[in-house]
């Protein structure tokens, strides 16, 4: 009986301590019955976090047509042909998390085109072998596959230094939706 009171009591002690420790998170109203002291000058506050530069060539969703993964990092463009261009962006996500991405954003299945290296392509929209290159849609390429590496990060001294897999988009040429 006599360390159950104990146990009791140390329990009520650090319960109690424990939650005159807790901070409050807004002022209460009318209960507070002194004034806050004047403030004095403050340390200068320490600078925004330095959002990572963006190149003002990479395309935008707008631009594109298409959903960019989050995490993925313009690479490069190229022409197609036709009036169309490749868009290149390497991520460091897994390739099944970039076709589930795709899979949810375009609301379509895709094909896998290629066991190895595992390659899954999602064209949407109608191919028109006279006005276009490539049909319109996102290509996910994982790099990783059969011991590789990863696609070299074309930018010096860049990180990551190798993306373990790789986005293309082809948008729809210009006047074709």
């Amino acid at each position: 009986m006599r360390r159950q009171c104990l146990a009791v009591t140390v329990w009520t002690v650090l319960v109690t301590a424990a939650a005159a420790q807790t901070p409050q998170p807004f002022p209460r109203g009318a209960t507070q019955a002194t004034p806050a002291p004047p403030a004095g000058p403050r340390p200068p506050s320490p600078p925004p976090a330095a959002a990572a530069r963006v190149d003002p060539a990479t395309p935008s969703e707008a631009t594109l047509g298409f959903a960019i993964y989050p995490a993925a990092q313009f690479i490069a463009s190229y022409d197609a042909g036709r009036a169309q261009r490749y868009y290149i962006f390497g991520t460091t996500a897994p390739f099944n998390d970039l076709v589930t991405y795709y899979r949810t954003q375009l609301r379509d299945r895709g094909n896998l085109v290629f066991q190895e290296p595992p390659t899954h392509m999602f064209e949407i929209g109608k191919f028109n072998s006279d006005t276009m290159a490539f049909p319109p849609g996102v290509t996910i390429k994982d790099w990783t596959s059969g011991g590789s590496l990863g696609y070299p990060n074309p930018k010096p001294g860049a990180q990551p230094a190798r993306f373990p897999s790789i986005i293309m988009i082809v948008p729809a040429p210009p006047g074709s939706k």
